[in-house]
């Protein structure tokens, strides 16, 4: 079944909200983290436990309750969304159909989704979900897309982020676009925000074959801030040769990547931010003392009014 939607520009903005919950909504409420370890050298690190890791939320020790690794593991319990951001705006007319096929060709390789997500954006931003059986139409509907008008990029992810909070489960966004914004209401304080309340990793493929000095490295700048925040990462390829190697990196970061997770020991309903650092437990360091983890730095914590009468 295809669920599809032409969001015009200002309806799209009413939609996003920055007091949403990111939290893996089942029985319990379960805070959800993505996490990729790498080595000295930048090589994935595979095969670590629940064990292996702390966490702890504004210095408090938290007790990991959920723990997998790879996409394909614990589908049922943790189900895997993959978002597509599909930039059509002017700024990308040269590079649309080097988009159209970096994107297609990542989606043949992936098809572990419960459901996609394609939101294309020029002035307007649209919507579509499809479950697994229709994935052959989105990829008829990236081949239709033509390049033209302005670039709303923030607002796009703004949609994109709303409709993520409702979808349990571990969540993918890859972003095709140029890095430029030139329409958003959206203002880049507030995504900021919508993106640290999420729980959805980005990577970015900067189309800038066309882009030049300044404009070049402000646009690498503005992705590379957007996926920070998600733990997720960048890239910048020049030709759709060099794609194959970004999507073995990407296949392979998501099989390597852990799903911890773990309740809250502050009950507290107050929506502010809580800092959560992942690190490796004490007896990993002689061996992996250079490690480093990617990994968002925290959430919004749920928020409920008190009751009338109450305070």
């Amino acid at each position: 079944m295809i669920r599809h939607l032409t969001i015009p520009l200002a309806l799209a903005l009413c939609s996003v909200s920055v007091e949403a919950q990111p939290v893996f909504r089942s029985s319990v409420d379960l805070v959800h983290f993505g996490v990729t370890v790498e080595d000295g050298d930048g090589q994935l690190v595979s095969g670590l436990t629940r064990e292996d890791f702390v966490i702890e939320e504004e210095g408090r020790e938290q007790d990991v309750m959920y723990f997998s690794q790879g996409l394909d593991t614990d589908l049922e319990t943790m189900p895997f969304h993959l978002g597509v951001l599909f930039d059509t705006s002017g700024s990308m007319d040269r590079d649309v159909d080097f988009a159209k096929t970096a994107a297609i060709k990542f989606l043949r390789g992936l098809d572990l989704a419960q459901d996609m997500t394609l939101v294309d954006f020029d002035t307007q931003v649209r919507v579509s979900r499809y479950d697994r059986p229709d994935f052959p139409r989105l990829v008829e509907r990236l081949r239709m897309q033509e390049a033209g008008g302005m670039t709303a990029l923030y607002d796009a992810l703004g949609v994109y982020l709303d409709g993520a909070f409702d979808q349990d489960g571990r969540k993918v966004l890859l972003l095709y676009t140029d890095g430029s914004d030139t329409r958003s209401r959206l203002r880049r304080d507030e995504l900021l925000d919508l993106l640290r309340a999420s729980d959805v990793t980005v990577y970015a493929v900067g189309f800038q074959t066309q882009t030049r000095g300044a404009a070049r490295i402000q646009e690498q700048i503005r992705l590379q801030e957007i996926v920070a925040l998600t733990g997720g990462r960048s890239y910048f390829p020049d030709s759709v040769a060099e794609l194959d190697e970004i999507y073995r990196q990407i296949r392979e970061e998501l099989s390597a990547r852990y799903s911890v997770g773990y309740v809250s020991t502050d009950p507290t309903a107050d929506g502010a931010w809580r800092r959560v650092t992942v690190r490796l437990a004490d007896d990993l360091r002689p061996a992996l003392g250079d490690a480093r983890i990617r990994a968002r730095e925290g959430y919004f914590a749920p928020y409920k009014d008190s009751e009338p009468g109450t305070r």
